[in-house]
């Protein structure tokens, strides 16, 4: 009984994956020249699948190996629920993003499993059942990770101190995050947005870590779907950009200048004005309507670049406990390239002296 829970296991987590990959069972089938049917036993656990089928199939759904083999987690930001429809785009990238994050996770587990990486309390806040009370907590984050009003110099660092691990990956689709067990909180965001987008994304991801699951707390049990998400958007727009902070603002000019400084969206730039009072509803609608050109936001700060989420793939704690375990032989090199998500390849590696190299 237990082998046939296992195939059944390992069946529906293929049928996720191609569901999510936007395949139907023939178009798998024929991707691995065998017959639909064939596919349709694996999906329903009665047909066993040896190491080379679990191989191809990885590499046609384009997940990890190892991705059918774990229980699925339960994922805390879902942005849509999968269905036999595989004709949206939505629920595919969904899809691709949850999987890359599970993979993610095992990630982080393997390196505090080897004790390179120490495990981050993750800061909680429950109980922020409205947008005034996010906005609230944000404040405080703030405060605890040492920012005050100041801008944030890059998300990753924020989240990485708040207990959060973000990986910046190369997938289409915004973000989605879980904790597993209560103890290991991960994120992963989409590279392919603009940088505003991007540092929103991965704010709101912050958001659901620190604001909690939002089917056990307040926001789950007196809120909608859409209420619940306009809860986290609040929290996330504070975070990027304090009202307090938007509040001295004297004109479009200033407005601009602090959306350049603080690298966030025009339109969390002027959400953020009207709600501290700078402008009326009907003027920050027309602000919202002249969007800043790049050369005037690049004025604003002087022409200095201002990458973020984008070139750093990987937090930094994460990345020196990847070169440790490498450093005490505890990963091979390509294992720790793996790891590094696209931040390194093997020829970055150090050379490791005669002396270094064990017997």
């Amino acid at each position: 009984m237990a082998e046939a829970r296992e195939w059944s296991q390992v069946g529906a987590r293929v049928r996720d994956a191609r569901i999510g990959a936007g395949l139907s069972q023939a178009e798998l089938g024929d991707a691995l020249s065998l017959d639909r049917t064939m596919i349709a036993k694996i999906e329903a656990g009665t047909r066993k699948v040896d190491a080379l089928e679990l191989t191809r199939l990885a590499a046609a759904l384009q997940v990890p190996l190892d991705y059918f083999i774990h229980r699925a987690p339960a994922v805390l930001s879902r942005r849509s629920e999968l269905s036999e429809d595989t004709t949206t785009d939505a629920g595919r990238q969904a899809y691709r993003l949850e999987a890359r994050l599970e993979g993610w996770a095992r990630d982080v587990q393997q390196l505090l499993n080897l004790g390179t990486l120490m495990p981050r309390t993750i800061y909680r806040s429950a109980g922020a059942a409205d947008e005034d009370a996010a906005r609230g907590v944000a404040s405080r984050l703030r405060t605890h990770v040492g920012l005050h009003n100041d801008p944030i110099p890059t998300l990753m660092d924020v989240c990485e101190q708040a207990g959060q691990f973000v990986l910046v990956a190369d997938l289409p689709g915004d973000g989605a995050s879980m904790v597993v067990d209560d103890e290991l909180a991960v994120a992963v965001i989409s590279r392919s947005g603009d940088p505003g987008r991007r540092r929103a994304t991965a704010a709101h991801e912050l958001g659901h870590m620190v604001l909690g699951d939002p089917y056990s707390n307040d926001v789950g049990v007196h809120a909608s779907l859409r209420d619940r998400e306009s809860v986290v958007d609040a929290f996330a727009a504070e975070l990027l950009l304090p009202v307090v902070v938007a509040a001295t603002t004297r004109g479009r000019g200033d407005l601009i200048a602090l959306a350049a400084r603080y690298r966030i969206s025009w339109s969390l730039a002027t959400r953020q004005a009207a709600l501290a009072g700078v402008v009326d509803s009907d003027e920050a609608r027309a602000w919202s309507q002249q969007r800043p050109t790049r050369a005037e936001l690049m004025n604003a700060i002087g022409w200095a670049p201002q990458p973020d989420l984008d070139a750093i793939r990987v937090p930094r704690g994460y990345a020196t406990a990847v070169m440790e375990a490498l450093r005490r032989d505890m990963l091979t090199p390509s294992r720790a390239v793996e790891l590094m998500h696209g931040q390194i390849v093997e020829g970055d590696l150090p050379v490791l002296s005669d002396d270094e190299i064990s017997p």
